[in-house]
């Protein structure tokens, strides 16, 4: 994710320095992962502490009392604060996943097959392994269905603790583990879809794959402008909400439709931007006010447009998103799903529920063994070899960051266990197992940089 270049202080206006320069430090400061980070975990802690006081069943009515109505002709829908930030809101989110997915199979590591192995390869040992841990505890169970909980970890953790580190970070380790988390967020979308879907409404799903053929369609036909494609992308969310398949895979969904080539001839774009600005120089009257250069205004709105459409529509989109997703979705996701009542429930009911060691070992022990162990034997094979400067010590520590479930092993658990008080205890492991991958994977790797730097 990149973030919008400076506007060049000498061709500003002496008091409008100083607003743009709050305007970069307000995006160097909504581009940072390390950021974003502390804000979901300071958004988590303070829903736990919430919800083990007596405001608990505030808390609770306030997510489930309010509620956000809409209709689509003859269509009503009533859907609670909830489940708007867990079915809307986190569509968004999914968008900004699948974007994600989109770049890297175009521009990123997934489009060199020998490089994209590795990371593919330990995604898939990352995903079995604690969901066979997890079912190896709670096999015969009643609770077995919750083998997804463990599976999936946290890109914005994981990339915001690596980002800790600074450059003294291999720039191959950082490719590894960004691939490693989108092929991992790949495997968790499709178990979604897959095992945690509930009764199907055939006619509503016919309905949102036809939305999704009329967006490959707009991208067949070249239309670059996003709001065609998020207004039929709104559409298709409604169908899959009512389809039974989780509403926020509609993101994944239009993510995949939207253009990522620019609508503009790139090894042109420079001539015909010199040329234009030679035009607008020549059109500029220094004896008349701004608003009165209809001419010149005329010639840098020409400039603005093509500019603007030189941009592909991928790109685009995902810097309209980035800060409202991480800044705010992501967030009040935490703040509205993380908190655990520990209130009626002891510690050793806690650490000997079989979902919450299941859920605990899964993630601290399944996932990091699951990447590491694959990783190895890709590479014991000969079938793709560690990334430019990357060592096994490295390869260990991101391993470890790989427990960091967080975001989306919250997501599932919400979709796998319907009794509160079994979500409360996964969640209580989905919290400690993160805590721990994320402080041990930190200091392995902090302590592997500084080994590297001694030598």
């Amino acid at each position: 994710m990149t973030s919008h270049p400076p506007i060049h202080e000498g061709i500003l206006e002496p008091g409008a320095v100083r607003i743009h320069k709050g305007k970069r430090r307000l995006i160097r400061f909504t581009h940072s992962s390390t950021r974003a980070t502390m804000l979901m975990v300071g958004a988590a802690l303070v829903a736990f502490l919430i919800e083990n006081t007596p405001a608990l069943p505030y808390f609770n009515e306030f997510w489930h009392s309010v509620h956000l109505a809409f209709s689509i002709g003859p269509l009503h829908a009533n859907i609670s604060l909830e489940h708007f930030i867990n079915d809307f809101l986190m569509a968004l989110f999914f968008l900004m996943v699948g974007l994600e997915i989109k770049h890297e199979m175009r521009a990123g590591e997934l489009t060199e097959p020998r490089k994209a192995v590795l990371p593919i390869v330990a995604a898939a040992g990352g995903a079995i392994l604690p969901a066979l841990v997890y079912l190896a505890v709670n096999m015969g169970g009643e609770h077995a269905g919750g083998w997804g909980v463990p599976m999936a970890n946290d890109i914005a953790f994981c990339l915001g603790l690596l980002a800790l580190l600074g450059s003294r970070v291999p720039a191959g380790l950082r490719a590894y583990l960004s691939t490693l988390t989108i092929a991992d967020d790949m495997i968790a979308i499709g178990v979604i879809a897959l095992f945690y879907t509930s009764d199907l409404n055939l006619p509503w799903l016919i309905a949102a794959l036809v939305m999704l053929a009329v967006l490959f369609a707009f991208n067949r036909l070249h239309i670059h402008d996003l709001p065609p494609y998020l207004a039929v992308g709104f559409v298709m969310w409604v169908c899959v909400l009512f389809s039974g398949v989780h509403a926020t895979l509609a993101g994944v969904m239009l993510a995949l439709a939207v253009p990522a080539r620019s609508e503009i001839k790139l090894d042109r774009v420079g001539a015909w931007f010199a040329k234009r600005v030679r035009s607008a120089e020549d059109r500029y009257d220094p004896g008349e006010p701004d608003i009165a250069q209809k001419e010149y205004l005329r010639e840098v709105e020409s400039i603005r447009r093509v500019s603007s459409a030189t941009i592909p529509p991928t790109i685009r989109l995902e810097n309209g998103l980035h800060t409202f997703v991480y800044f705010f979705v992501l967030p009040l996701f935490a703040f509205s799903n993380a908190g655990v009542v520990l209130h009626g429930m002891s510690v050793g009911e806690i650490v000997t529920s079989p979902v919450a060691i299941g859920v605990f070992l899964g993630l601290f022990v399944g996932k990091p063994l699951g990447i590491f162990l694959a990783t190895w034997a890709t590479v014991r094979l000969g079938v793709s070899g560690l990334p430019d400067g990357v060592r096994w010590g490295h390869i260990a520590g991101v391993s470890i960051l790989g427990g960091v479930g967080f975001t989306m092993a919250i997501f599932v658990t919400n979709l796998s266990f319907t009794d509160m008080q079994t979500a409360a205890i996964a969640k209580t492991a989905i919290l400690a197992a993160s805590i721990l991958a994320g402080a041990i994977g930190f200091l392995v790797l902090r302590r592997q940089v500084a080994d590297v730097e001694e030598e």
